[in-house]
């Protein structure tokens, strides 16, 4: 690559090319996306291409994808992008701009644990944009999305039929801890599995998640949930029974992080070899190009790194 021609030659319309590319993963719709027709976005890749040295895209089936290389120059052209706009914002009076609404919907247990974090991150860069945020149990939230009824999800991967349409960037696993009250008397002496499943427990419903990870932690060890359990969806009451009550409750990390770092509650010294499971970003796969939705992709990654580099997880 000739830096010196790369830095005098490039130009905003190759990265808005490379990142419609990216997302749509077809030249056609690429350029529909962008208002050009298909021989002017071909021409603006093979100007790329030529700048750069190396091939921009691979055709794949009925469509493309992007190269390694390509793939490697994407993040830092999103970020021109996002700076632009960031740019413009601040150029214009933002009160007589038009706001901008973006749906997103989220598990139940982020919504306890990372979303407020994205949330804020998100709103003190965009002041203008409206976030309008549900909170679903996967399945409804995989089928809402391929719906289109948002724009953006976070959620888990599932099996392929459920998939279908959607995309999926994983951003961490999420391991279970068993959580309690701190003047739980399962804190004041040893404690196994099995003793913990002499006290009241409470769990989220069986096909979820906390469940399945449960089950495999509880098999690993030859031990059973009890049969006068509490099953619940709400997060927010499972929180209560182990706050305020000796239940012990089988919960994601991410989702009593902030409880764990205040003491609030407090985890069982009980080490699991369980890998838990993924939490990801899910976007469907026809969606059109838009930049807002990546600045917000961009700041769930962001959020989602610090949460990766705290122990809790």
């Amino acid at each position: 690559m000739d830096i010196q021609r790369f830095n005098q030659k490039i130009r905003l319309r190759h990265f808005h090319a490379l990142a419609a590319v990216a997302q749509q993963k077809s030249i056609s719709a690429a350029a529909k996306t962008l208002s050009i027709s298909q021989p002017a976005l071909s021409k603006t890749l093979a100007e790329l291409k030529q700048l750069c040295g190396y091939d921009i895209i691979i055709r794949q089936g009925q469509g493309v994808i992007l190269t390694h290389e390509a793939q490697q120059l994407l993040p830092h052209a999103l970020q021109i992008l996002n700076t632009l706009q960031h740019a413009t914002d601040s150029l214009f009076a933002l009160e007589t701009s038009p706001v901008q609404v973006i749906r997103l919907a989220a598990l139940t247990t982020v919504a306890m644990g990372i979303l407020p974090r994205i949330i804020d991150a998100f709103h003190h860069r965009n002041p203008n944009v409206q976030l309008q945020v549900s909170t679903l149990h996967n399945n409804v939230l995989l089928a809402a999305l391929r719906a289109r009824e948002y724009d953006l999800g976070i959620g888990r991967l599932a099996d392929k039929t459920f998939m279908d349409g959607l995309e999926y960037e994983l951003l961490f696993t999420e391991k279970i801890k068993l959580v309690v009250n701190p003047a739980h008397p399962l804190l004041k002496g040893n404690v196994s599995l099995a003793s913990a499943m002499n006290w009241p427990v409470v769990i989220s419903p069986e096909g979820t998640a906390p469940w399945r990870i449960a089950q495999r932690i509880l098999e690993s060890q030859d031990c059973r949930l009890p049969e006068t359990r509490i099953e619940t969806s709400s997060t927010s009451l499972a929180r209560q029974l182990a706050l305020h009550y000796n239940y012990v409750w089988f919960v994601p990390s991410g989702a009593v992080r902030e409880d764990l770092v205040h003491q609030a509650l407090s985890p069982l010294p009980l080490v699991f070899t369980d890998p838990g499971e993924t939490v990801g970003i899910i976007t469907p796969t026809d969606a059109l190009f838009n930049t807002t939705v990546e600045r917000l992709r961009t700041t769930i990654r962001e959020q989602s790194q610090t949460l990766n580099e705290n122990t809790f997880l």
